[in-house]
């Protein structure tokens, strides 16, 4: 046997020793053993997956329904004072009109009227473009090309121009603001366009919004190999957006997306159990836990860093997220195979397990976390 061989075995064989042989024996101590509790979680009986995180807090709630309330009995004026009172806030101010958009959805009567009475209005004229793609994208609707009908499939990509040049107007009405852009580069690859036209549209949105979290994830889809990148070029996207999230915001998650669109299109192994994937989940971490506690993207992000650390063999850091995360587990990892709260429970209790953590009998207190 010569040096190299037995130094490749030195390193992989303990490697398959935890991914073949480890996964049995936690399993029987899971049923057997695992009490939550003592590892600082909230009990199974506990879990709740309906939601992957806790509903937002009570005035936020109310505040969205007052909106939708007072549209549906006409009322523009204060859907136009909700959108404008986010200021620049780039990302909330986008999270507003896609609640304005849910709620067109139902009743659009005062949409109209609010076009009609100010078509100068940048916000009801990117709302209109938003709309539209929302429009297209229901026709086309969520699966593969390969199984969407062509005639749904052409109607998709004869709107989707209509709804850029609405945003390029959009775009007139008030430059500084992004959203417009966010629209474009949401409509680009649905309308085939080829990454020289990509291109300008993203140097737009980001000399703007250099960190607009919804605009990173449009193009993250962009570059993915389901449309207009590769691999390759969708991880360089999102490691180079980890690199440029600044503290504070969740945009490092833009990553695990990433890692995510790799999993669903069952690419071999998403996360690896390298020293890389463990650094660039490792940064992941740090600019998450710098995000405010109550950002309602948050509980998802963490959900998927569980989920990615597990898979890497990080799972010390696994459980930190696993207790961050508290007693909600309806979110997409543990959705998969049918029964959230069983593969929630089983993937903290195997992060527990294999972290070698010691039991602790002070049980920590569960919310939003970070």
């Amino acid at each position: 046997m010569t040096l190299t061989l037995i130094v490749v075995l030195g390193v992989f064989l303990p490697v398959l020793y935890r991914l073949l042989v480890t996964p049995s024996r936690v399993d029987g101590w899971i049923a057997q053993h695992f009490v939550a509790a003592d590892y600082g979680m909230p009990p199974r009986g506990q879990l709740d997956g309906r939601r992957a995180g806790p509903p937002p807090p009570a005035h936020r709630a109310e505040k969205r329904q007052a909106v939708a309330e007072a549209a549906w009995a006409g009322d523009w004026r204060t859907a136009e004072r909700y959108v404008r009172a986010a200021g620049e806030d780039w990302d909330e101010r986008w999270d507003r009109l896609e609640l304005l958009q849910h709620i067109a959805k139902e009743d659009d009567s005062w949409f109209h009227a609010w076009r009609a009475a100010e078509p100068g209005n940048c916000d009801a004229a990117t709302l209109h473009a938003c709309m539209m793609v929302h429009r297209a994208w229901e026709i086309r609707g969520s699966g593969y090309a390969r199984d969407v009908l062509t005639s749904d499939m052409n109607r998709f990509r004869a709107m989707l121009p209509a709804a850029i040049e609405e945003a390029r107007q959009a775009a007139l009405l008030d430059p500084a603001n992004p959203g417009p852009w966010v629209v474009m580069i949401t409509a680009a690859r649905g309308a085939h366009y080829k990454p020289a036209q990509f291109k300008p549209l993203w140097e737009g949105l980001v000399s703007r919004a250099p960190h607009h979290y919804e605009g990173h994830w449009q193009a993250l889809q962009y570059w993915c190999a389901k449309w207009f990148g590769n691999d390759r070029r969708m991880m360089r996207f999102a490691r180079r957006t980890v690199r440029k999230a600044p503290p504070g915001s969740p945009l490092a998650g833009i990553y695990l997306h990433a890692l995510n669109e790799l999993d669903e299109r069952a690419v071999a192994v998403a996360a690896p159990a390298t020293p890389m994937t463990r650094s660039w989940l490792k940064k992941v971490a740090a600019s998450l836990d710098q995000a405010e506690p109550d950002d309602e993207r948050l509980p998802a992000l963490r959900h998927l860093l569980a989920h990615y650390m597990l898979r890497a063999m990080m799972y010390k850091a696994a459980l930190e997220q696993f207790r961050l995360i508290g007693p909600w587990c309806g979110a997409q990892p543990w959705r998969k195979d049918g029964n959230p709260v069983v593969a929630f429970e089983t993937a903290r209790a195997t992060a527990a397990k294999l972290s070698r953590a010691r039991p602790t009998p002070t049980p920590q207190i569960h919310g939003m976390g970070r």
